[in-house]
């Protein structure tokens, strides 16, 4: 079937199925957790790859990211949401994170993001940063493709933090994963 694929759509080489390689993984223990972070990056890959499902252990609110511990207005922000009734568009500039997914806290349901990081080892350039995520509220809920820039061209990505927005903590059970994907 592959060989049929390739001769119809000219692909010289056939697909990768080992192109995303687990790097770290963190599951949150009892008592919930303020971030979670993913540290000592291997610039060994194209791009990254951060999956998670979350809850928060009190009320609603949006996790936040940042890179490299950098804390300063270099960050930007896009999205578009839309809830099944309702469309919506937001951007941000000149922010100290990216938003990147809400967390709720309906019981036993959890948030899901997948977040792709573009050329995070590259010196050269900023970088890029593309979500899909979203949360059912049994009959209700949202879903939102978001983008973000970290405005910083000299530094690789070595660190990824992940974040609560309010004072109420990553609730157990929430998972997180980092993959890399290979170029």
């Amino acid at each position: 079937m592959l060989n049929n694929l390739v001769g119809i759509y000219g692909v010289s080489a056939p697909v990768s199925t080992n192109s995303y390689e687990s790097i770290q993984t963190f599951t949150v223990g009892a008592g919930g957790v303020t971030d979670i972070s993913f540290t000592s990056i291997p610039s060994t890959y194209k791009h990254l790859q951060v999956r998670y499902i979350a809850r928060s252990a009190g009320s609603n609110g949006s996790l936040r990211m940042t890179f490299n511990s950098d804390s300063g207005s270099n960050y930007s922000y896009h999205e578009l949401a839309g809830d099944g009734s309702n469309a919506g568009a937001a951007a941000a500039a000149s922010l100290q994170f990216i938003y990147t997914g809400q967390y709720f806290n309906t019981a036993s349901t959890f948030a899901a993001s997948v977040i792709d990081i573009l050329d995070y080892g590259s010196t050269n350039k900023n970088k890029t940063v593309r979500i899909l995520t979203g949360r059912d509220e049994n009959g209700a809920g949202r879903v939102a493709l978001q983008t973000g820039t970290w405005l910083n061209s000299g530094s690789a990505i070595s660190t990824l933090t992940i974040t609560r927005e309010s004072t109420n903590n990553i609730a157990q059970h929430s998972q997180f994963a980092l993959y890399g994907i290979k170029g």
